[in-house]
Formats: C-alpha cells, structure tokens, sequence
C-alpha cells in the first residue's frame, strides 16, 4: 500500500508558476513511476507528466518545455514545477504511484490560472 500526500496548489495570473509536491508513504521501494494527472471541467482525466524509477521521464505534449517532473533520492517525492501557466492549465491535478501492478492515486489539488 501506497499513501499520497499532495501540496502546492493555487491561484496564479497567467505567465506565472507554481510547484506541486507529493510525498509518498508505505511500500515505496516497490514503486515504478511517480507523475502527475490532471482533469479540467468536464474532460476526461490526462497525464501531465511521469518519472520512472530508473529517470526517464515523460510528459504531455501541451506541457513540454513548460513543466519540469522531479523525484527526490529518497524516492518518496515528487514535484512538478509548473513556469508560464497558461488559463488552459487550470486543473485538478493528481499524483499518482504504480507499485508492483497497483495505480494509487492522491486527493487532488487545485491548480487555477487567471487570465
């Protein structure tokens, strides 16, 4: 079992940043990958962005060269800089962990970019 602790969400004009963090707790040695999910309004929930346990990362191609994924040596962290938000990010955004075939998801934190 995987627990999911999410912070750093919030308001912010348009051009500006924010940092999401998500500290895992429980088996985390068996963790896979760590990203970050997000779900806007009425659309499906997408990927933002992953980093696998061996530091290759993925990312959204809407969010390429804008947001950076990051994980901590300790492998219980998480974090996604977020530069030059646009009003098209605003979001709930997820955590999520894979762990041994296993998806756990954290409780979502909203990200709402003014224009």
């Amino acid at each position: 079992q995987v627990q999911l602790v999410e912070s750093g969400g919030g308001l912010v004009p348009a051009g500006g940043s924010l940092r999401l963090s998500c500290v895992a707790s429980g088996s985390i040695l068996s963790i896979n990958g760590m990203g970050w999910y997000r779900q806007a309004p009425g659309k499906q929930r997408e990927l933002v962005a992953r980093i696998w346990s061996g530091g290759s990362t993925n990312y959204a191609d809407t969010v390429k060269g804008r947001f950076t994924i990051s994980r901590t040596n300790t492998l219980n962290t998480v974090s996604l800089q977020m530069n030059s938000l646009k009003p098209e990010d605003t979001a709930v955004y997820y955590c999520n962990v894979l762990s041994r075939g296993n998806a756990y998801w954290g409780q979502g934190t909203q990200v709402t970019v003014s224009s």
